[in-house]
């Protein structure tokens, strides 16, 4: 993390061990288990999982970009206790995704589901996507305002699992290679529409803590149309960073996991989906021949090496890096043109998408 985020940093990673603390005491029991006297050796198994996957690290920009938002917008630090509602759930769809695609690594360790088992790690994920709703029980505002950020977090998820379907259901069919405008919606989906909700949650926020107050500056308001604006961006943003993510894997390896595991995975990644718009019938059949070799012999088989050359060699991946990059620079600029009241948190939030290049 970039040292002018320290600040803003720790303080998300202070609410986020709140709610997933090492030793939970007798507050969380009675937050999380409310009228339940439960022995805390009773709950590892569903604790231990989540607790193993955020002691491993991670980029949090999507909570920081949340954090950011609200700041920009006059909200402070509103946003930072409903910061679980973004990042936890990001962590459960982690544990699952890794056991949906029979990952061997995540953050540079075992994929939970390998420590703890499959139905452990099912479990534990799920219980991520739930916990952070005590966060939003524990709010102190009008129930319309509550109401209003429950049905964009449950919204959102719900769009999250329709784009890791759509990606499921074409990595399993060999056969079926989607069109970029499909792609781009899974993506959209699958990827974007956390760091949309982050977004959304940012201003919303802001605009709740902002309401009883008079403007912050002639003609500034956090209307639906701001919103829109923000939403698109993060969502370019989320985007972006998913392309980046995949031509990561196939030219130097993401850290925390293994350099090709995509191939491995037969991902119909932006990459991919660029190789074969030439020569299509041809580099299909190469393309299926190289993720049927890595899905039954792993990341060291030779046709993994053949796979990623031809596409360099194709400017597949260079084209696939260019346009995450794109995308995530017209992110940058909707929000260097954000009205922002803490102009620090504003410029802030602009330079977060460099970050992520």
């Amino acid at each position: 993390m970039e040292k002018e985020y320290i600040t803003e940093f720790e303080k998300i990673e202070a609410v986020l061990r709140e709610f997933l603390p090492a030793v939970p005491g007798e507050a969380w029991y009675s937050k999380v288990f409310p009228r339940l006297d439960i022995k805390p050796e009773l709950t590892e198994s569903l604790l231990d999982p989540g607790r193993d996957l955020f002691s491993r690290g991670g980029k949090r920009w999507r909570p920081m970009l949340a954090h950011l938002v609200c700041r920009a917008l006059g909200g402070g630090d509103a946003a930072l206790p409903l910061l679980p509602l973004v990042e936890y759930s990001h962590t459960g769809s982690l544990i699952h995704d890794d056991l949906e695609d029979n990952s061997g690594q995540r953050r540079g360790k075992p994929a939970v589901h390998l420590i703890y088992g499959n139905d452990t790690a099912i479990n534990a994920g799920a219980f991520l996507y739930f916990l952070p709703l005590t966060a939003l029980e524990q709010w102190n505002t009008e129930a319309e305002d509550r109401n209003r950020i429950w049905q964009l977090w449950a919204e959102h998820l719900r769009f999250l699992h329709l784009g890791q379907s759509m990606d499921i259901a074409w990595h399993r069919d060999s056969a079926y290679f989607p069109s970029l405008e499909d792609y781009t919606l899974m993506t959209s989906l699958k990827t974007g529409c956390l760091a949309h909700f982050a977004a959304l949650l940012g201003a919303e926020t802001a605009r709740i803590s902002l309401k009883n107050l008079p403007p912050q500056k002639p003609g500034y308001e956090i209307n639906e149309g701001l919103l829109a604006s923000l939403g698109a961006a993060a969502q370019k943003l989320g985007v972006g960073f998913q392309i980046l993510d995949d031509v990561k894997d196939l030219v130097s390896g993401i850290k925390g996991k293994e350099r090709g595991d995509d191939v491995v995975e037969g991902k119909k990644s932006l990459p991919v989906l660029l190789f074969i718009q030439t020569d299509t019938k041809e580099r299909t059949a190469f393309v299926q021949h190289c993720f049927k070799a890595a899905g039954e012999g792993g990341v060291d088989v030779p046709e993994v090496e053949e796979f990623i050359i031809a596409l360099t060699e194709a400017g597949a991946l260079e084209e696939a890096q260019k346009q995450g990059r794109n995308l995530i620079s017209e992110a940058g600029n909707a929000f260097s043109v954000l009205p922002a009241v803490d102009k620090e948190a504003g410029r802030l939030l602009t330079n977060l998408t460099e970050l992520l290049q």
